[in-house]
This record gives C-alpha cells, structure tokens and sequence, in this order.
C-alpha cells in the first residue's frame, strides 16, 4: 500500500506546506487512474475543444490517492505546494499543456522550460489531471457565474450539438429581482470578485439581458449581441472585439480571466467529494493573487 507523510498543513502566503508528522494512508481505495475515468465521465473529453487537453497528463494511473490539491493553473509552484501539503493528485482547470513540450528541464516557470511542470509533476510524484473545456460546456459549471451575480439562468447561449444543457455562455435576466444599471452589475462584479472589472458602456443604462461566460469572449459576444442581451459579464475580451461589440450596442463587463474561472474549482472540488475522498483529503492551492491593480496596494 502506498503510504505518505503528513501530520498536518499550514498555510503561508497562500500556499500549503507540509508539517512533518505520522504516516497518512491513503484517503480512499481510489486509484489516480479510477478517479480520472469517473471524472471523465462527468467532464467527457467528447465535449472539450478538439485542442484542449482532457484527464491526466501525468501521472500513476495505479497508485492509490493519498490527497488531493486543486488549482486553476498547474504551475510548477502550485505542484509543489500540492506535494508539500501531502497531495499526489493536482486536479485543475487549465492543462498542464496544449501543445507537447519539446524539452524537459527544472525550471520555476513552462517560461523558462517548455517541460518544467511535467519535470516538476514526475519529480514530486503528483499525477495532473486537467478539465478544462469539458468543465467550461457542462451543465455544472452553467448556475456558477450566474449564482454568484444574483442572476436568473434561462438558458445556454450556444449548446453543444444534440443537447440544451451543455454548452457555452449563460443568458440570464434578473427573475423576480429588480434589474440593475450596468454601473450597478459592475459594482456587484467589484464586491463578488475582490477586483475591479474594466467595463465598456454606459454606466446609467438599464439592463435586461445579461450573458455571463467564463474565460476568453470568443464568439459569445456575437452569439450574445444576436440573442439581444445588454450586456455580457466574461473573463476577458480582445480591445478591438470589445470596441466593436460595444459599439454596437452590447456592454462589456471584463472581470479578468482567472477572477471568472477561480468559482469553477469548487466544481471539481464538489465532483471528486461526490466519490468518496474526503473533505480532510481535499485543498486548494490559493492562485487568487497572482496580479494586482497598483492602485489597490498599500505602499
């Protein structure tokens, strides 16, 4: 049986170190490759984008899990903060790739060596296992942007083929809510997220349809200006797709691709506790602060 140690976590400017301590056992007798077939079956790779990577990259697919870290982002950092804290699973959004590295050398950034993450990830121990596109379209991730806003889902903007319930964008209205100002979303946007958003628009326009859509716009702005929504709350937007979107008369409300994606972890938090690891044998690796306004720091 595959044993680790770990008698406890500490947190240190948002990551986790390990604390010395006992053995742990494993947290369930789930194997890294069982948990990547049963999360597969709720995030199929049949629905993510044909470039995406989907599942584990790297890893054991047959040694037992001990904990699992989760994060948006694989960096090398947040491999070894998942190592520390005793995990040997780091579950994320964004893959550890796209394109297959041609080089592999430790590095503290995929900037420096196309392969450190996959060194990092081998070197530790820690099997990576992505979700990316196939948690963007599913019927889980569809209420979250929405939830959080005070917003009243109706329907996916664009379904995949042959279903209604997967896909991307979210229209919404207010439901039984008073509709607000864009001035007034935004201000919602600032309180929920922590962050300013940059917003296109006038301020004092009353909304009624409103798009939500995690990560890049793409071509939701235009499937969310034919749907006659007001206004359109994503991750982040190309300067010219936003000016001419805006111009014709859809708002932008860009709250930053990480701050629009960091709600989805709790999904796969929520997916993998649905398979019995438990809660104890379950942290995030903080990626909330990789980047800041000056204006918001204190000198």
């Amino acid at each position: 049986m595959s044993m680790g140690t770990s008698a406890g976590i500490e947190e240190s400017e948002g990551m986790v170190r390990l604390v010395p301590g006992a053995l742990q056992r494993p947290a369930s007798p789930l194997t890294v490759g069982a948990l990547n077939r049963q999360l597969l079956a709720d995030f199929p790779a049949a629905d993510a984008e044909p470039w995406d990577r989907t599942g584990m990259t790297v890893g054991d697919p047959a040694q037992l899990v001990r904990k699992v870290a989760f994060a948006l982002d694989p960096t090398v950092e947040a491999i070894v903060a998942a190592a520390d804290g005793g995990a040997n699973v780091l579950i994320t959004h964004h893959p550890l790739y796209l394109s297959a590295p041609d080089s592999f050398a430790p590095a503290t950034s995929v900037a420096a060596s196309p392969g450190a993450g996959v060194w990092c990830a081998v070197e530790r121990g820690v099997a990576v296992l992505s979700f990316h596109t196939a948690l963007d379209v599913s019927p889980r991730a569809q209420r979250v942007l929405p939830g959080l806003l005070g917003l009243a889902f109706q329907r996916v903007l664009q379904p995949l083929p042959d279903t209604v319930e997967k896909g991307y964008g979210q229209l919404c209205d207010f439901g039984d809510g008073p509709m607000l100002t864009l001035g007034q979303l935004s201000a919602r946007c600032t309180s929920v997220f922590g962050r300013a958003p940059r917003v296109w628009g006038d301020m004092g326009r009353g909304l009624e349809r409103v798009v939500t859509c995690t990560g890049s716009l793409a071509d939701t702005g235009r499937a969310a200006l034919r749907a006659q929504a007001d206004c359109v709350v994503c991750g982040e937007a190309k300067y010219h797709e936003a000016l001419d979107l805006s111009q014709a008369g859809l708002d932008i409300i860009e709250l930053g691709h990480d701050a629009s994606e960091l709600p989805l972890v709790p999904v796969l938090m929520a997916a993998v506790s649905a398979l019995g690891v438990p809660e104890d044998a379950m942290f995030v690796v903080n990626q909330s602060h990789n980047w800041s306004y000056p204006e918001a720091v204190r000198v």
